[in-house]
């Protein structure tokens, strides 16, 4: 049995060595609350993908917000890895949430405060709750160490950003930090070719997944070429892995198409898309509350064809980015093994 003394020169041997921007400072200081499930994995290497919380609050109606993201955790845990909702709650930052969390989420929908990578200070200072973007989901993952991170579409340069300058910040968080992003590419109701030339100013690598060509988040298809493609699992954890290994300090952008046969319409999700954007003009909505906006509009004019779009391909990400997250964990071990040989 280890003494009362060895074991407090231990512990404080182990502070003393834990670099103070290390992940786990942060979780020792009470930053930020892990799940048990989450914890056991980080400390173990197994893999782990963050999942955001917008999608949850603002994306859809309960109750098929909670059924989706149940959906969602449950096909993470069947390739393999194990989900990590991220929100904020009673102020507190959480990394991983129980199942009466996620029912609580749900359920506030749209009175959880959108929460992007600015307005965490404010939520938390207030005791508040936020749903985590895709901003604030990096942020928060990249601080305990969790590198693959799965959701619908990333945010961009809003159409007419050259006169509005109205560009998500998730571009500047994937320009900073190194979390792998899996999307279904950029949601469509945003201009995405100024969006990859604002990618590409931050240092981003964009990658398209067996495809050639950026995918436009309900269909397919962008029109836009990608200069980095990979085809597995396994290439995308080399991806990853080198970029960590690198310190390049950006993220990776890895685009999944929809699958074919929930791709929508092209024609008709655009009709329904300039629909929306007059509306939002003539109704002055602008800043974070224009993309859930569109969103719904855009779901209301296609007959529902838009949400059901956006939920298989939110369940086709979790899927890839698990068996992604696996690729990864499994890359690190074998290389631990070969340092340790």
């Amino acid at each position: 049995m280890e003494s009362s003394s060895s074991a407090l020169s231990r512990l404080s041997n182990l502070q003393r060595h834990l670099h103070p921007q290390h992940p786990n400072s942060k979780i020792q200081q009470g930053l930020v609350k892990l799940s048990p499930e989450v914890a056991e994995a980080l400390s173990t290497g197994h893999p782990v993908v963050a999942l955001e919380s917008t999608i949850i609050s603002h994306g859809m109606p309960y109750p098929k917000n909670l059924e989706t993201a149940k959906e969602v955790e449950a096909i993470v845990r069947e390739n393999g890895a194990v989900p990590a909702t991220v929100a904020i709650l009673d102020g507190v930052p959480c990394v991983g949430l129980s199942m009466g969390e996620l029912e609580r989420l749900a359920t506030l929908g749209t009175k959880a405060q959108k929460t992007a990578r600015r307005d965490i200070a404010h939520v938390v200072a207030n005791r508040g709750n936020g749903a985590t973007t895709v901003s604030a989901t990096m942020f928060f993952a990249s601080m305990v160490g969790i590198h693959v991170f799965v959701t619908g579409g990333i945010g961009g340069v809003h159409r007419h950003g050259e006169q509005t300058m109205d560009i998500s910040s998730d571009l500047t968080e994937l320009g900073r930090t190194p979390v792998a992003v899996i999307s279904a590419g950029v949601k469509s109701i945003l201009d995405i070719p100024r969006t990859l030339e604002y990618l590409e100013t931050q240092g981003v690598c964009v990658a398209a997944y067996n495809t050639n060509e950026f995918p436009a988040f309900f269909t397919e298809r962008s029109g836009c070429k990608v200069h980095c493609r990979v085809d597995t699992p396994d290439d995308c954890a080399r991806l990853i892995d080198a970029n960590l290994k690198l310190k390049l300090g950006t993220g990776t952008l890895i685009a999944v198409p929809i699958p074919k046969e929930h791709s929508a319409s092209g024609g008709l999700i655009e009709s329904a898309i300039q629909i929306a954007l007059r509306e939002a003009r003539d109704k002055n909505i602008t800043g974070n509350a224009e993309t859930p906006f569109l969103l719904a509009k855009v779901n209301e004019l296609t007959g529902g064809a838009s949400l059901a779009s956006n939920i298989a391909l939110v369940k086709n990400n979790a899927l890839v980015g698990a068996k992604i997250a696996v690729a990864l964990a499994q890359l690190k071990e074998h290389s631990n093994r070969g340092d340790a040989e």
